[in-house]
């Protein structure tokens, strides 16, 4: 029997019954989900999914991440609710591709853990299984696992095996109405320039169910908790001296509220230079470079190669004495006695993160 698998919060317990109800079928997992969006955090679903189709002993197959061609299928109905038509095309997508690959393989039997997930429509899954059976002649097993104490022990299933509880159905058309409701931002969506890895980004996420696994590997005993801090995004940073843009870098959690203003350095203290206005710090690359122990050679190569967040929040801690404090911080490859331009935009909101212990 071959399952199509869409993640591992649905696919486990519904794994686990099919085992129990089909004992003597081999199982064998198909992971397509072109859907999920962006690449990173389909990454870490395949990711989750394999540990778990591990645990349970069941072969686990990649499918085609063919995006373009899904967002073709779905056009024109980006702006549906969950469980509409879009949806609809997108399970017609993922069942058809599943049976295709049944026959491939001489399975006689296909399913699919979509069956389980609440923000799924059970009756057009069994229509759409019915109408593929009937078209291809491989068997649709409808198993409706949500029944009774179903989702509960679902989510029992969750805990009990450290699985990644991802926050969103997967396609980006989902994900941005449900951000908007939560009157959150679509931090998912961020991709810096400088492939800086930044706090309960995807890429987080992905190095902590990687140090999951290390532990389990090593047989030591983890629990993973979820806490709560204060995010930070930069969207945008410019500095302009006579109207041409600098190469700068800003250090996290500066913020300017009013998002530009303009000054002049006042004074020098210990190498680092305060403008006239809103508590703005400036350091030439040479200083933050004998401050972080660093050797970089301008900015630009600083942009590009930056330190790591948690690094970030230790210089600041040095300059300021205090991590999270909100003044800007920007490093320019030299000093000025000319007016400085500032324009930034960033954000900094409520979120909540899961770590290690």
């Amino acid at each position: 029997m071959l399952v199509h698998i869409c993640c591992s919060v649905d696919s486990h317990y519904f794994l686990e019954r099919i085992q129990e109800e089909y004992p003597d079928e081999t199982l064998v997992g198909y992971f397509y989900d072109p859907n999920i969006h962006p690449y990173a955090e389909y990454q870490l679903r395949y990711f989750d999914v394999s540990y778990s189709c591990q645990k349970l002993g069941i072969e686990l197959l990649e499918g085609p991440y063919n995006l373009e061609a899904w967002l073709k299928k779905v056009k024109g109905l980006e702006h549906l609710p969950e469980k509409g038509d879009r949806c609809t095309v997108c399970y017609d997508d993922r069942l058809e591709n599943t049976v295709l690959k049944a026959i491939e393989l001489g399975h006689d039997k296909f399913t699919s853990t979509l069956l389980i997930s609440p923000k799924k429509s059970q009756d057009k899954l069994a229509i759409i299984g019915a109408n593929l059976e009937k078209l291809h002649g491989v068997e649709f097993i409808f198993k409706d696992y949500r029944a009774g104490q179903g989702q509960m022990i679902q989510g029992q299933k969750v805990k009990e095996h450290s699985l990644y509880r991802q926050n969103y159905c997967g396609c980006l058309f989902g994900l941005e109405p449900q951000r908007e409701y939560q009157d959150k931002i679509m931090d998912e969506m961020f991709n810096p320039i400088s492939n800086q890895i930044l706090p309960e980004s995807i890429e987080s996420r992905l190095e902590l169910y990687h140090k999951r696994d290390d532990l389990e590997k090593k047989n030591i005993p983890y629990k993973i908790i979820k806490q709560k801090f204060l995010n930070y995004r930069l969207l945008t940073a410019m500095v302009k001296i006579k109207k041409e843009v600098i190469p700068s870098y800003f250090l996290c959690y500066s913020y300017l509220g009013k998002k530009k203003t303009s000054g002049r350095i006042e004074y020098e203290r210990d190498d680092i230079a305060y403008l006239n206005k809103d508590e703005i710090k400036l350091i030439s690359i040479d200083i933050f470079n004998d401050i972080a122990g660093t050797n970089y050679r301008n900015v630009k190569s600083m942009m590009y190669s930056p330190p790591t967040f948690q690094a970030e929040l230790n210089l600041r801690q040095k300059i300021t004495k205090n991590p999270y404090g909100l003044s800007p911080i920007i490093i320019v490859d030299k000093l000025s006695e000319e007016k400085y331009e500032i324009h930034m935009d960033a954000k900094i909101y409520d979120d909540v993160k899961e770590d290690i212990i």
